[in-house]
């Protein structure tokens, strides 16, 4: 229980700070810029990383659980209680912050910029490079130390670079939550497909390395 309450709190805060961030934009046009919305969503990540890293892994995200679901880091059994709490944890952030601001037509909802193929593409790749991140610095003796850092710091270049086309969300329960509550579903497949397809890729790749390295 004590993993499964880690990833729903984590997930929580997660989509609270960062979508949170994302509405007070909205609501309050010009009192936040885009490079605070990403420092955002990168400090939170570190953050939560060192709160709940050494007692879930900190996933807060059913993509990157999916993606260590394939290698030999995860107890497969965990996967859809993991999920089940991440998905709970985002919904219930996105409840709340529509209760704060009632008037946000979007809580942060992730939504295309452009078209729905564009942003599709942008959040594969940027799915496959965050769970890379996530993989060569976490399972690395001499780098592991830096997990939190380094993530926060790849999340936030991310949500920086491609937050403006397709919201940067790399994380199908940070889209599902605003989506579902703010009812702005329409590409909501393309955001958890992506993602999981760009995830799954980076673990298949570096568990392709890991075999070359023993060999």
């Amino acid at each position: 229980m004590k993993k499964f309450l880690a990833e729903f709190i984590g997930t929580f805060a997660l989509v609270f700070f960062g979508t949170g961030a994302m509405i007070i934009g909205e609501v309050a046009p010009g009192s936040i810029s885009h490079a605070s919305i990403a420092a955002t969503w990168g400090l939170i990540v570190t953050a939560m990383i060192y709160a709940f890293g050494s007692t879930s892994g900190a996933h807060i995200n059913p993509a990157v659980s999916i993606g260590f679901s394939m290698t030999n880091l995860f107890n497969k059994k965990l996967l859809i209680p993991y999920i089940l709490a991440q998905l709970v944890g985002a919904i219930l952030a996105s409840v709340v912050l529509q209760l704060i601001f009632p008037s946000s037509k979007k809580l942060g909802a992730s939504l295309p910029s452009g078209s729905w193929q564009e942003s599709f593409v942008l959040e594969f790749f940027l799915s496959f490079m965050l769970m890379l991140a996530i993989l060569l610095i976490s399972q690395n003796e001499k780098t592991k130390k830096l997990t939190a850092l380094v993530v926060g710091a790849v999340v936030g270049l991310e949500a920086f670079f491609a937050g403006p086309i397709c919201g940067a969300s790399m994380n199908p329960a940070r889209s599902i939550g605003p989506a579902i509550i703010s009812g702005n579903i329409t590409h909501l497949w393309a955001y958890i497909v992506s993602t999981i397809l760009g995830m799954m890729l980076a673990t298949s790749l570096w568990i392709y390395f890991n075999k070359k390295k023993k060999s």
